[in-house]
């Protein structure tokens, strides 16, 4: 059976309050505004939600053995997030999409077992994304 290739394509910008220390997990949300507490956090409003991906990587993320790849370019930088998709996800948050090491599903869910959580991602990019005028584009790719 040939494997589905879905992919969506995300904006947004950085924050001056982007610490990206987290031990757990990796965010992404609409919201403009970041506090000092939201040390997940690496990329603030952007262009889309859980809710506003299509069916189709919908299905494919959800189905047993999905597999999401998640690039995060940043100027010259790039940074990728290996997960994996489960049927147990609800994608329905509207704001927030946070990538996991664990196997929690909530309604924020984008990925769970992610291979890499805030902290180990590239103090470079990390850096970067402190300026509020930087840009990030973030590719997600599902195979399922």
């Amino acid at each position: 059976m040939p494997q589905t290739k879905v992919e969506e394509v995300i904006f947004g910008f950085g924050h001056p309050n982007v610490q990206a220390t987290h031990h757990a997990t990796v965010e992404f949300t609409k919201d403009r505004n970041l506090t000092r507490n939201g040390d997940c956090v690496l990329v603030v409003g952007s262009d889309k939600g859980l809710t506003e991906f299509s069916q189709e990587f919908k299905a494919a993320l959800r189905k047993p053995k999905a597999k999401l790849t998640v690039k995060i370019e940043v100027g010259s930088l790039k940074e990728e997030i290996l997960a994996q998709g489960s049927p147990h996800l609800a994608l329905s948050n509207p704001t927030e999409m946070v990538l996991r090491k664990s196997d929690f599903p909530s309604d924020r869910t984008l990925g769970i077992r992610a291979d890499k959580a805030a902290k180990d991602l590239s103090r470079e990019l990390v850096d970067k994304l402190k300026n509020p005028t930087q840009k990030a584009k973030i590719t997600l790719t599902v195979r399922a």
